[in-house]
């Protein structure tokens, strides 16, 4: 391991990759391999967590094609001398802000998006002129298998390096110098990850979870809107790997009077995208192991938890699936409403008034996305102005994860 980081501190040394030519082979060498590969990743996404091709090319494929290409695209414009501002006092100076890299950079990427989250944070620092160590989440073996065996096949292998093994080998990483740590994981481990980094004060990106809501201000008179809002929640809870995604929908707060009628339209959708029959539904994921099924499982056994589902609750143990499952008002001191579910389960909060979200959000730790869903200009405007988040998007969800410029 130390060897490995000694070559490529000694690479960055050298300054072979600041070069604009550099970056840019490691870039198209790195859209070469998902391309020549896309069968091998789909595989490997199959066998680590059920997903689907679509679901496998829409959430990980895809995204990362549209990333290398964007980022292609704007290299040379992000690399380029920026003009500063200088006092008059000082004419006839000039100056400029020279966009540097920082040297040897540490991912640590998770097993929900294993190909997005160990790439995405690749493509970056690999534009930015930067070493890397890549540590892959070893809950998805067959995608760290993957990586392992494929990136030393089109990335220089001096500048770019994968190691494969579990905690034990994130924990001696952590013990070790960088020149930026980028890490994707629970709350957790990113406190472990950032106190290890305060040593050498190196400089950290945490990308965390949290509990992401959607709000339903109304169900338009118009029958196909009413729908529309029923896929768009279904998909952004269900959609991204059976709701084990940061940025998937954690709970719908909407008004009482709305609620009847919320809950149907889902139940409609959940039967007609994924099926009814927990032995044969189709096109979703299924949970990471058994750790994390178990304690999804367990959210469940609350007494007051279990009164209060709607639609669903199934489990198969041998198979790790949970069935898509609608709870109506659970107890707000219960553990499914004060962690982040990331599973299959979707609570339902009803308010007298939906204006009540606004002040609910804001009990609650910030989210990492709001979506809303209205149409109420007024409203927007104060979802923006009052709450604090990552991103809000209305009137959708999942859109703004592959937006590249948010």
């Amino acid at each position: 391991m130390e060897k490995s980081i000694a070559e490529l501190r000694e690479t960055f040394k050298t300054g072979g990759t600041k070069s604009i030519s550099w970056r840019k082979s490691q870039l198209k060498a790195l859209l070469q391999l998902i391309n020549q590969n896309e069968d091998s990743i789909f595989k490997a996404l199959d066998q680590d967590l059920g997903k689907s091709p679509v679901e496998s090319y829409r959430d990980e494929v895809g995204v990362l094609k549209k990333s290398v290409t964007y980022t292609l695209s704007c290299l040379e414009k992000w690399v380029a001398p920026k003009k500063a501002e200088v006092p008059l006092l000082f004419f006839p100076a000039k100056a400029e802000v020279m966009p540097q890299p920082l040297g040897v950079v540490l991912i640590f990427s998770s097993w929900n998006f294993p190909f997005t989250l160990a790439l995405d944070p690749l493509i970056g620092a690999i534009s930015a002129g930067n070493t890397v160590l890549l540590k892959p989440s070893d809950l998805a073996p067959a995608c760290m298998s993957f990586l392992v065996e494929t990136i030393p096949k089109y990335l220089d292998n001096k500048a770019v390096k994968v190691l494969a093994g579990g905690a034990d080998i994130g924990e001696r990483l952590l013990q070790l110098k960088w020149d930026k740590i980028f890490f994707t994981g629970s709350p957790r481990v990113g406190r472990l990850v950032m106190a290890a980094a305060a040593k050498h004060l190196t400089p950290v990106t945490l990308e965390l979870g949290g509990k992401s809501p959607a709000i339903v201000d109304t169900l338009s008179t118009t029958p196909s809107k009413a729908k529309v809002t029923a896929k768009r929640i279904v998909g952004g809870k269900w959609g991204p790997c059976t709701g084990q995604a940061c940025i998937a929908i954690d709970y719908v707060l909407v008004e009482e009077k709305l609620a009847s009628t919320l809950i149907e339209l889902l139940k409609k959708t959940i039967k007609r995208f994924y099926g009814e029959n927990i032995k044969s539904l189709k096109n979703i994921s299924r949970i990471v192991n058994k750790h994390q099924f178990q304690r999804l499982v367990n959210l469940l056994k609350d007494p007051d938890v279990a009164d209060s589902i709607v639609y669903g609750g199934s489990v198969d143990e041998e198979k790790l699936v949970i069935e898509p499952t609608i709870l109506l008002d659970p107890p707000l001191d219960s553990e499914i409403m004060s962690e982040e579910i990331f599973g299959p389960l979707l609570p339902i909060i009803t308010l007298k008034n939906v204006e009540e979200s606004i002040d609910f959000i804001n009990s609650k730790s910030n989210p990492l996305v709001i979506y809303a869903f209205t149409e109420d200009e007024t409203f927007k405007k104060r979802i923006l102005s009052e709450t604090s988040s990552g991103t809000v998007t209305f009137n959708d969800s999942m859109v703004q994860v592959v937006d590249k410029r948010t």
